[in-house]
């Protein structure tokens, strides 16, 4: 039986793909997608910054061989341009925007109310225009969420384009067939998995003197296509639909309606990550300080400092965990004090929102105060107290604990 909607072409790249070798000449061509700043680390002794560097190299590696294998592949259509092949042309990030856009980097990213909703690492195009999507990765660690955010990118992505099915390819310098992520997501008939040689063995065919001067220059192939070029057949006004979600969830919530409930499945397109309830009136804030803890770097805060330091809180969930997030707006400064949950209870202090991630604090912006005590004290029944109980559950007794085995360092 013959296979569609863009599985006949990632299944010629998983068998093919790694016929195309990573040759020195390709490695130094895909330094033209960094920056001065990364070139510089890609050969650093500090790890963390060449670890940074070289994920964002193997990045424009996959990227110059997905170019070579389109060339010899019937079946794809395209690759969409990006790093230093996207358009140089930059849209001013804005709260109208919805849709597919580049970066300052020439990344891909899918924006909702200006806010990014997803990045993707490469986007590839059959020849019935049905739409792939990459990723990239360089390490088998930090994949705890991976797998929620595949299941999102194939939602968004099919939601989009208006496609049922949405071919996946997952691209590793790392074997991590073994890992039960990676093992679930492979089981879906329409992802599949590439491994190629190590970072580490692909670049000792650099020299750093070799990338240094390097232009970012952007290069003509008949098989890359700009992201304007195609254009997605269901646009969407995401603030629209977010608002739509979030007077549900509240009229469940005033029907008594189960946790449950308000993520069950509906007409509302599931594409919404994130609900911004709103900012609390002073009374409002007072009771959130009267009913949990809140503790900023280590420190307890109270009520009258919060008032003091803080113009705004912000009152937000994401889904479809329902994981409550609270946003401190400082009044000295244009940022926001990222609180989450604590496991002990209340919340902590996370990380700050500046106006460098433009699309969401602009959105964080215009929320206005419009939580009172009792709409207050519902949003902390339904995620606060429940989310408390269903962590108690799960916690295992200290009688039932086992020692903990220490892990070995990876290399």
């Amino acid at each position: 039986m013959a296979l569609n909607n863009g599985l006949e072409m990632i299944e010629w790249l998983r068998k093919n793909f790694n016929t195309i070798a990573p040759t020195h000449a390709l490695a130094l061509k895909a330094t033209r997608h960094l920056r001065k700043s990364e070139k510089k680390y890609l050969f650093s002794e500090d790890i963390s910054l060449m670890r940074t560097a070289e994920g964002r190299w193997y990045e424009g590696l996959i990227y110059e061989m997905m170019i070579l294998a389109a060339s010899r592949c019937d079946f794809v259509k395209g690759v969409i341009r990006k790093g230093a092949d996207a358009p140089y042309t930059r849209h001013k990030i804005s709260q109208n925007q919805n849709g597919t856009f580049y970066s300052n980097y020439g990344d891909i990213k899918v924006r909702g109310n200006g806010q990014d909703l997803a990045e993707v690492d490469l986007l590839l195009i059959d020849q019935q225009n049905t739409v792939a999507f990459a990723e990239i990765i360089t390490s088998p660690t930090d994949l705890k969420d991976f797998e929620q955010e595949i299941v999102f990118k194939k939602r968004l992505i099919g939601y989009l384009y208006g496609q049922p099915i949405v071919p996946f390819i997952l691209v590793s310098s790392v074997d991590i067939s073994r890992n039960a992520i990676v093992q679930r997501i492979m089981n879906e008939p329409d992802s599949v998995l590439i491994v190629t040689s190590s970072c580490e063995e692909i670049k000792k065919t650099l020299n750093p003197r070799d990338i240094r001067y390097r232009p970012r220059k952007p290069i003509a192939h008949p098989k890359l296509i700009s992201l304007g070029d195609v254009s997605p057949k269901r646009p969407f006004d995401y603030r629209e639909l977010h608002d739509q979600r979030k007077e549900r969830m509240i009229k469940l919530m005033d029907e008594g309606a189960s946790c449950e409930a308000l993520t069950a499945p509906d007409d509302v397109p599931p594409i919404v990550k994130k609900i911004v309830f709103g900012a609390f009136h002073p009374p409002a804030i007072k009771y959130l300080f009267e009913c949990t803890e809140i503790k900023i770097k280590g420190e307890p805060i109270t009520y009258e400092e919060v008032m003091k330091r803080f113009s705004k809180v912000i009152f937000a969930v994401n889904l479809p965990e329902c994981r409550p997030i609270l946003y401190f707006r400082t009044r000295n400064r244009k940022e926001y004090y990222k609180m989450v949950p604590a496991k002990a209870g209340g919340f902590k202090y996370e990380s700050r929102r500046t106006p460098h991630m433009a699309g969401f604090f602009l959105w964080l912006e215009s929320t206005q105060p419009s939580l009172g005590t009792r709409k207050t004290r519902i949003l902390l029944d339904y995620f606060v107290e429940n989310k408390m109980k269903e962590t108690v559950k799960k916690e295992p007794s200290k009688k039932s604990r086992k020692p903990k085995k220490t892990k070995k360092r990876r290399k």
